[in-house]
């Protein structure tokens, strides 16, 4: 005999309104907060934190004093601590045990990890970070990688990833621009859903964030306001989370700690609520990102109290409260028996949270607290196996971006040392692991306070890669740029060390007054360059830097964002030819630190123009990116140049690949709207995709272009496709337009919504 919530032949829905009527008011509350074992979150005066400090992150041996209501869910068990898998996998299972065994409906907890650049564990493999996913085009590959880090996640008992990261590139100072995908709405949009897809294949429920507009903040700083208008909010930011729900169906989304005019996000019931749930139909869960909730008395000054701050965030949709309960524990059941928040704004919560258990599996009668890895696997759980460790090497080999080269007779690339030829290789990063790896991987978010351990992969350096790559040449590690002299090559590696809060040059809370290299580096490249030995710049990073300063200089400059563990290897591959670059921008590279950034998205009046002094034209633009081959882009077409305001048309380019070795061409296509009701951006994209290619070999590109890839905001609320003149433009980046096709849309201007086409779909068709 068991419950009919415990029925998995009924509707999820069904069986968590049939338990949340048998709930009282404090276990409906206990759904909607978390506990962070192991972490510093403790109980402090005045807070409502119940301390859960286990050994390595588990709960204490009788937690039923603690959790006698139950929990919603439980904060990276995996994530704060380093601990071996295998005896956390154990560890956790036996948690979730006694989570289960402490609360009258045996309901366990809900795990939730960080998994931004793989799954966020000691030992685990450390993937690209995702700007590195922008720079490889290819939201196929990225939808491989997220179905392995779900798979290795749901293996070991977890539940939840907290990503991918939505937010679109607005000023690349801003310390978090690594942990995004890059500065243009569609590529972000592409790419994260592709991520989306992958891990909720899984089972894992994918956590949008963070909602929305969270890196548009005022001079790029973290947590700082943000102002701007409905159209900018509409067509940049939010477009990436209404593909992402839409099309890759996630299951949560993330609350934000900004402001937007005024409004901070954790309270914004239009956003929350309005938009997301009644306009967009989204029915999963709202989770609030680290301390949000808090933040609205602590940090906005919105709220008195922990009780308002919980009010206000609960009536605007907030379901949980991460990571740790402070303001949905006590002080909101006061506030809900005194009458001063209505206990339906719980009961709608709660509904939320049980129904996701419920399609986790979590409420079924036959659920059991030993996950796949324990119940099914022999060994020692393995987080960094081989087809891990392939995909996340091939993620880091496409994304890796040739911005410049004068080629090999000018000691450019690829490199071709002559016998026993010496190379010299300049600066503190090139045999460093730091600046391989984002923010959120384990060992910079929290082997950093951890330096007795191991970082628990192997994760060589490019200085070791490049002479395993080249082990004919003389590679020599240099500290004074000044002993380059006399090789036939010197390779600079410069770029970032990520960190938190001030403790790194990139991640979040690491923010930038300006583009300029950090840390001297700039004059280490100097330094270099006075040697009169060809310089080739190799850069590790988390933001683009300018680098207008070596304009020609240079005889090559390679951009890779933080690689990950494989990064080493594919950054080598790319110098000694053995991999052919096909990354491309995510992010426009500007020219001056000052005077920029500025997206490439700007209307006329933010291009270069006689109204101001300032050019804020890139020094590679937005989609750039070389090749060691050549391609020849020859008849391209629409096959109709005039199509209706609710049709499309197919638009067509024969691509060749006129060089001597095999090599990937990334054909994107923009759209230009010369009049339009409010301003646009000169160039916006709109399409693009992949095409790899043997030596003289053609094949045919087609874009499947509907007008309603033409929609803009012109107001809140209203998006329109509207007849007219256009230029579809097919382009190797977005400053390098190939063909400009016009079309003109006829017909009656239409509304569209939620449901518009947003994708444009690609075929590559190859030559018999």
């Amino acid at each position: 005999m068991h419950d009919p919530w415990q029925d998995p032949d009924l509707p999820a829905a069904t069986r968590a309104a049939e338990l949340l009527s048998r709930m009282t008011l404090e276990e409906k509350l206990a759904q909607l907060v978390s506990l962070w074992p192991g972490s510093d979150t403790g109980e402090e005066e005045g807070d409502d934190v119940a301390p859960m400090q286990g050994e390595l992150g588990s709960l204490p041996p009788d937690p039923a004093a603690l959790l006698p209501y139950g929990l919603g869910h439980l904060t990276r068990p995996f994530g704060t601590a380093p601990v071996d898998p295998t005896e956390k996998c154990r560890t956790l299972a036996e948690d979730q045990a006694r989570i289960a065994q402490a609360n009258r409906f045996a309901i366990p907890a809900l795990a939730h990890e960080e998994c931004l650049t793989g799954f966020a564990a000691w030992q685990a493999t450390i993937f690209p970070t995702p700007l590195a996913w922008g720079a490889s085009f290819d939201p196929e590959l990225v939808e491989r990688a997220a179905a392995l880090i779900g798979a290795s996640m749901r293996a070991v008992g977890i539940h939840q990833g907290l990503a991918p990261v939505l937010d679109v590139t607005r000023d690349p100072r801003w310390g978090r621009t690594e942990e995004t995908i890059g500065e243009d709405p569609y590529l972000v949009a592409t790419i994260a859903t592709g991520y989306v897809r992958g891990l909720e294949s899984t089972g894992i429920v994918s956590t949008l964030k963070h909602f929305a507009g969270h890196a548009h903040s005022r001079g790029a700083r973290n947590h700082a306001p943000v102002s701007i208008g409905p159209r900018e909010l509409a067509d940049i930011a939010l477009v990436p989370f209404e593909m992402a729900l839409r099309d890759g169906g996630a299951r949560s989304v993330m609350s934000s700690y900004h402001d937007l005019d005024g409004q901070p996000g954790t309270s914004d019931d239009w956003l929350l609520t309005t938009l997301l749930r009644e306009e967009w139909g989204f029915t999963g869960t709202v989770v609030s990102d680290y301390f949000a909730v808090s933040f609205l008395e602590l940090t906005h000054r919105v709220a008195g109290s922990p009780a308002e701050a919980a009010a206000a965030a609960l009536a605007a949709g907030v379901d949980v409260e991460l990571p740790a309960q402070r303001c949905y524990g006590s002080p909101l059941l006061k506030a809900v028996q005194a009458g001063e928040v209505p206990e339906a704004l719980v009961d709608r919560a709660t509904l939320r949270v049980l129904t996701q258990k419920a399609e986790l599996g979590l409420l079924d009668t036959g659920w059991s607290a030993e996950p796949p890895a324990l119940t099914d696997g022999e060994g020692p759980v393995d987080l960094d196996p081989p087809q891990l460790r392939d995909v996340a090497r091939r993620i880091a080999e496409e994304s890796v971006v040739l911005l410049a080269n004068k080629g090999t007779e000018a000691g450019g690339l690829p490199l071709r040392p002559q016998p026993d030829a010496r190379m010299a290789v300049v600066g503190p990063l090139a045999d460093d692991e730091a600046p391989m790896l984002g923010c959120y991987a384990f060992p910079r978010h929290v082997g950093v306070s951890h330096p007795e351990l191991p970082i628990g992969v192997d994760i060589p350096t490019v200085l070791e890669a490049l002479r395993g790559e080249l082990p004919e040449a003389r590679v020599e590690h240099v500290t004074d740029p000044a002993d380059a002299a006399g090789a036939q090559t010197c390779v600079v590696v410069a770029g970032d060390r990520s960190g938190l809060f001030g403790r790194g040059t990139s991640g979040e809370g690491c923010d930038a007054r300006d583009l300029e290299l950090p840390d001297g580096q700039a004059e280490l490249i100097d330094a270099a360059l006075a040697t009169g030995v060809p310089v080739v710049l190799v850069l590790l990073t988390g933001r683009p830097y300018a680098l207008g300063r070596w304009e020609g200089r240079l005889a090559a400059v390679v951009q890779a964002f933080f690689p990950g563990e494989e990064g080493g290897g594919a950054v080598a591959g790319v110098l000694s030819g053995r991999i052919n670059p096909s990354g491309r921008l995510p992010v426009g590279v500007p020219r001056h630190p000052g005077g920029q950034p500025w997206s490439y998205l700007a209307p006329p009046l933010g291009q270069v123009g006689d109204a101001s002094s300032i050019d804020p034209t890139p020094l590679y633009p937005f989609g750039h990116g070389l090749s060691y081959t050549t391609f020849d882009w020859q008849r391209a077409a629409a096959d109709a140049a005039t199509v209706p305001t609710d049709g499309g048309t197919t638009v067509r380019l024969t691509l060749t690949n006129t060089g001597d070795r095999t090599g990937t061409e990334v054909v994107q296509l923009y759209l230009h709207d010369p009049v339009a009701r409010i301003t646009r951006p000169v160039n916006r994209l709109i399409g693009y995709t992949r095409v790899e290619l043997e030596p003289g070999e053609t094949a045919e590109v087609r874009f499947d272009f509907h007008a309603d890839l033409t929609a803009y905001s012109v107001a809140r609320g209203e998006r329109v496709v509207e007849p007219g003149d256009l230029e579809l433009r097919v382009a190797a980046s977005s400053g390098d337009v190939r063909h400009v096709l016009p079309m003109a849309l006829t017909g009656s201007e239409r509304r569209v919504g939620y449901d518009r086409r947003m994708r444009c779909e690609t075929e590559v068709v190859r030559a018999a």
